[in-house]
């Protein structure tokens, strides 16, 4: 398969890892942060740890939108199709993550609300049209790569005139997340430290590489934007220790396949127009960060759930126990959670970070890095 077989070949992954080991100094650590839960699983399923020297480590990050939506947030959702009798649209990974008192969407549907998963917000849209009676919302989660598609919802409701659809809009935006991952250590003094970053790729391929060099000159940190497959990683990997050794902190482009400087502007006009930045939202596990997230705007008010049904931010404690916080900031593996493989398991799922399929808990249950000698359970390798 183009663009896939060959970032798996055994041979050049030996290579790479002669490679990283040669170059690695053995006097000092590499601590590499994965934005995207698709690097941790790629990591993990191919058993790239395993190929590492000791001193180069990665550092799980945020992962995905699903990870990092606060608590609160599951329970404005729910309140959506519960109190105010809505259509409720989700993406599936978004069903089973627990809000508050661990009422999660597929509970409420349970208990009678109408919850539906839909693969795209055009499914909403359609639904919208054979439901000319009912208000339908969109539970709009995601990154700036999810982010063009609520927009084009938008925009044709509007085209349509479709009065009953709307969108709960809780799309987040990754720059500010590793500004707000980077500005930890000064407020709180066992952040864990990280040398540089493997920059998320299909949020990328939306926003391009330079909303990254602010960032790398502010806080000297190397950001490498990295493919999904294994070479990918092991390739920028490698990319950051060179940096790291010569003292460079630049944004480089591994993933230049899919990724340009400028991004795609056209999907960067449409968000645009329809979207604007907010002054504060809140991230499950960095807690509230300035201009971090977007929302609807005037002009497409209509269209705006929180305004439609006067909803207010909502907040709610995470479940007593779970680690997702700590695991979203690298602060702690998932087998540091003494809930992870007890109570909390992909079948009774206690925090965001094993619901989602992205999830480092995910990752680490599935690939079996859960277990002792790990290195010969990984169901893959690309060595």
């Amino acid at each position: 398969m183009k663009y896939v077989d060959e970032f798996r070949q055994r041979d050049l992954a030996l290579k790479l890892a002669e490679g990283i080991r040669t170059a690695a100094k053995p006097d000092r650590i590499y601590r590499l942060m994965e934005f995207c839960g698709g690097h941790t699983h790629a990591i993990f399923r191919y058993g790239v740890p395993d190929l590492m020297p000791d001193n180069v480590r990665f550092v799980h990050g945020p992962g995905c939108p699903v990870c990092v939506l606060p608590i609160g947030r599951i329970d404005m959702a729910v309140e959506i199709a519960q109190r105010h009798g809505a259509i409720l649209c989700s993406y599936g990974d978004m069903m089973r993550v627990p809000g508050g008192n661990r009422i999660s969407l597929q509970r409420a549907r349970a208990d009678g609300a109408d919850i539906r998963m839909v693969h795209s917000t055009q499914e909403a849209l359609k639904i919208a049209q054979e439901n000319p009676t009912r208000d339908v919302v969109m539970f709009a989660i995601g990154f700036e790569t999810t982010t063009p598609p609520t927009a084009v919802a938008i925009k044709q409701a509007d085209a349509m005139g479709l009065k009953n659809f709307s969108a709960f809009c809780n799309h987040v935006l990754t720059p500010a997340a590793i500004q707000a991952i980077l500005d930890a250590p000064d407020i709180e003094q066992d952040a864990v430290a990280i040398d540089g970053f493997l920059g998320p790729a299909h949020v990328s391929s939306v926003i391009g590489s330079q909303p990254y060099v602010a960032l790398t000159e502010k806080y000297r940190r190397p950001v490498v934007i990295a493919g999904f497959e294994p070479l990918d990683v092991m390739q920028s990997a490698l990319m950051l220790i060179e940096q790291l050794n010569a003292g460079r902190f630049t944004v480089e482009n591994q993933y230049t396949r899919v990724v340009t400087p400028e991004g795609n502007r056209k999907a960067q006009a449409l968000v645009a127009e329809v979207m604007e930045m907010r002054g504060e939202f809140e991230w499950r596990g960095l807690g509230v960060i300035p201009n971090s997230a977007l929302k609807i705007r005037e002009r497409y008010a209509a269209f705006d759930a929180e305004r439609r049904f006067d909803l207010t931010p909502s907040t709610a404690q995470d479940i007593k126990g779970c680690a997702c916080p700590e695991i979203l900031r690298g602060r702690k593996r998932p087998t540091d959670c003494k809930l992870f493989g007890t109570v909390c398991t992909p079948e009774n799922p206690m925090g965001s970070c094993m619901v989602s399929s992205e999830g480092a808990c995910a990752a680490y249950w599935s690939y079996g890095r859960h277990r002792s000698g790990s290195s010969q359970t990984t169901q893959e390798s690309a060595a």
